[in-house]
C-alpha cells in the first residue's frame, strides 16, 4: 500500500486542470539543464585527461634512464641489461637536442629525437601512426610529423638541412648542416608532437651534439603503463646509484596537475548552476504551500501529522530533482554521444569551437565515468532535500485554525 505523504505528493504534482504542472515542469527542466551542464563539462575535462595520457604514451616512453655523470657511455650494454629485466617490453638509447631546419625558404626549430633505428617500434607508436610513407631512419633518413610538413612545405623524399645547435654553443667553430631525407610523415592527432618533432637514427643525432658514441638518455617500455613505480624499482635496483630513472608522471606532471585543478574548478563553478537551478525546486514547493493552504490545515484538523505532511512536500521535491536528475544525465550523454556532428553543424556555420592550434588535439575527448554520474546524481538529490526541508517544514509548522481562515 502506497504511504500517505507520497499518495499526496502524486497529487499535488497533477493538478486538477493538468496532467502536470507548468511550475513543476519548469522546475524539472531547470535541474535538467543544470545536471546536463555538469556531464558534459566533467565528461570533457576526464576525456581530457585520458587523451592526454594515451597520446604522451603512444609518443614518450614509461621510463627514462639518467645517467648521474655527464652521459651514458655503454648504451647498448645498458640496453641489454634492462631487456632482460621482467616487464620491460622495449629499450632503446636516445639522444634529444633542439635544432634548426630548414626546407627550400622556411625555417623552423623542433627537437631532434635519435633513437636506435631497429628498437626504435619497441618504444613508441609513431610506426603505426606513420600516415604517409614509412618509419624508416636508417642513415639520414627522417620522420617528421604531419604539422611540420604542412608549415615547411615538406613531402615524400624532400631533403631537409639540419643545423647543429653546436653553431650556437661554440661559437669559435662551424658546423655544416646535415642534409636528412624524409621517409615518413607520422600523424598522432597532437599538436606539440605533430609539429613539434623530428625522428632520425642515434648515429645522425650524435653527430649533431658532437658526440661519436653513448647516449644521453634510455628509453625504457613496460608491459602496464601504469605500474610504474615497480617497474621504475626494478630498473633503479638493476643499474644502481650511477644511474637515476623518471617515470612518466614526474616528467609531465606539470600537464597532469593542471589538468586536476582545471577539473575541480571546472565542477565548484558548475556546481553553483546545479545549486540555483535546485532553488527553482524550492520556489515550486513554496508556490504550492501558499496554494494548498486551506488543504493542509483539513488534513491536520483530520489527524494527519506534522511529519506527514512534512514528508509530502519532501517527497514532492524528490521526485521533480529524480526526475530532472534523470533527464538531465540522459541529455548529457546524448550530446555527447553526437558531439562530433554537432561540431560539424557549427562547422558548417564557420564557427571552430575546437582548433587544434589553440587545443593541440585533433577532436574534443570525453569520456563518461559511471562513478562521476553516481556523485553527480547524488550531490543533486542531498541538495535537492535540503532545498525541500524549508518549504516542507513551513507546511507541517502551519496552525490547522489559521490555514482553514486562510483565502
Amino acid at each position: 500500500m502506497m504511504p500517505f505523504s507520497l499518495f499526496l505528493a502524486l497529487k499535488y504534482l497533477r493538478p486538477n486542470r493538468s496532467f502536470i504542472s507548468v511550475v513543476t515542469v519548469i522546475s524539472m527542466l531547470g535541474v535538467l539543464l543544470g545536471v546536463a551542464i555538469l556531464v558534459i563539462v566533467l565528461s570533457v575535462m576526464t576525456g581530457f585527461d585520458a587523451m592526454w595520457r594515451e597520446k604522451i604514451l603512444s609518443f614518450k616512453p614509461h621510463l627514462t634512464v639518467y645517467s648521474n655523470g655527464e652521459g651514458i657511455e655503454d648504451p647498448d650494454g645498458v640496453s641489454e641489461r634492462l631487456e632482460r629485466l621482467p616487464g620491460v617490453t622495449g629499450v632503446t638509447p636516445s639522444i634529444q637536442t633542439r635544432v634548426l631546419v630548414r626546407f627550400e625558404d622556411r625555417m623552423a626549430a623542433p627537437v631532434v629525437l635519435g633513437v636506435d633505428p631497429e628498437r626504435a617500434a619497441s618504444v613508441s607508436r609513431i610506426p603505426e601512426n606513420t600516415r604517409y610513407g614509412r618509419f624508416d631512419l636508417h642513415g639520414s633518413q627522417v620522420v617528421v610529423g604531419v604539422d611540420l610538413a604542412v608549415e615547411l612545405g615538406l613531402g615524400l623524399g624532400s631533403s631537409l638541412l639540419v643545423y647543429s645547435p653546436l653553431n650556437v654553443v661554440r661559437q669559435d667553430e662551424l658546423y655544416l648542416p646535415l642534409e636528412l631525407t624524409v621517409t615518413g610523415i607520422f600523424d598522432m592527432g597532437m599538436r606539440d608532437f605533430d609539429g613539434g618533432f623530428v625522428l632520425t637514427s642515434l648515429d645522425v643525432a650524435r653527430e649533431l651534439v658532437g658526440e661519436t658514441d653513448g647516449a644521453r638518455t634510455i628509453f625504457v617500455m613496460t608491459d602496464d603503463a601504469f605500474q610504474f613505480a615497480r617497474h621504475q624499482e626494478t630498473v633503479e635496483r638493476e643499474l644502481g646509484p650511477g644511474y637515476s630513472v623518471q617515470n612518466w608522471t614526474e616528467i609531465d606532471r606539470v600537464l597532469f596537475n593542471a589538468l586536476s585543478h582545471e577539473k575541480t574548478m571546472m565542477f565548484v563553478l558548475l556546481v553553483f548552476i546545479t545549486i540555483v537551478a535546485i532553488f527553482c525546486v524550492t520556489n515550486t514547493l513554496i508556490v504550492i504551500t501558499v496554494q494548498k493552504t486551506n488543504e493542509i490545515g483539513l488534513l491536520k484538523a483530520l489527524g494527519f501529522s506534522s511529519g506527514k505532511i512534512m514528508a509530502a512536500f519532501v517527497w514532492h521535491g524528490w521526485i521533480q530533482c529524480l526526475a530532472g536528475t534523470a533527464a538531465g544525465i540522459g541529455a548529457g550523454l546524448l550530446v555527447l554521444h553526437n558531439l562530433r556532428r554537432i561540431v560539424g553543424w557549427l562547422a558548417l556555420l564557420r564557427i571552430e569551437v575546437f582548433p587544434k592550434a589553440i587545443y593541440g588535439l585533433s577532436e574534443i575527448p570525453w569520456k563518461t565515468s559511471w562513478i562521476e554520474l553516481t556523485q553527480i546524481g547524488v550531490f543533486v538529490m542531498v541538495f535537492c532535500t535540503l532545498a525541500s526541508i524549508i518549504p516542507a517544514w513551513r507546511a507541517a509548522r502551519l496552525d490547522p485554525v489559521r490555514a482553514l481562515r486562510h483565502e
